[in-house]
């Protein structure tokens, strides 16, 4: 979609970034006034190359590739957790400056999430795991088989939680859970009650 035709008709695409340094996850989706649907996903498969800065090479060229297919109009990013392993966590860290670094290139705004905050946005629990969060992905999208790797599913998630936030963190209402969220959202949880 050229950027021509979403200007006409008041659309956006958010691309969504899972960073990591062996296999990252990345989701489009379209937004149309307030409805979203799913235009592509996916992972960048990093493992075989053997040098670290090879694999930072490669996300950059993928990530300007995906840029350069669909013009996002912003990306969401999952912001690296604290983890034990300094060095797991530095090189994660340099995946997802370079993810930025292709966006910020051409001038797309960026918008950092924390894991937790992209689980309570997409199921209402951020302590959600992964196979819970693909399961809300599947619904929410109507994906019709979760994939194999969940990095492509928590891409999708971060994409999601952009738009429900419209770029802008937000904290959670009166009361925390599911109970709540199903009450104030509505429009995202159709026939999951």
């Amino acid at each position: 979609m050229s950027k021509e035709e979403k200007k006409e008709g008041k659309e956006k695409i958010i691309l969504g970034i899972d960073p990591g340094t062996n296999v990252m996850g990345y989701g489009l989706i379209l937004i149309t006034g307030k409805k979203y649907s799913l235009l592509q996903f996916g992972v960048i498969h990093l493992k075989k190359y053997a040098s670290h800065e090879l694999k930072l090479k490669k996300i950059f060229e993928r990530v300007t590739g995906i840029i350069e297919e669909f013009h996002p109009d912003t990306v969401a990013l999952e912001a690296p957790f604290y983890g034990e392993n300094i060095q797991s966590m530095l090189k994660l860290g340099r995946a997802q400056g370079v993810a930025m670094a292709a966006a910020l290139a051409r001038e797309i705004p960026i918008t950092e999430y924390s894991p937790k905050k992209v689980k309570q946005s997409v199921t209402g629990n951020g302590n959600a795991s992964k196979e819970q969060v693909a399961e809300m992905i599947k619904t929410l999208l109507q994906i019709k088989e979760i994939p194999k790797l969940l990095d492509a599913t928590d891409a999708l998630a971060v994409a999601l939680c952009h738009h429900f936030h419209d770029g802008r963190i937000q904290t959670r209402g009166r009361n925390a859970g599911w109970k709540s969220f199903l009450e104030e959202n509505p429009d995202r949880v159709k026939g999951l009650k």
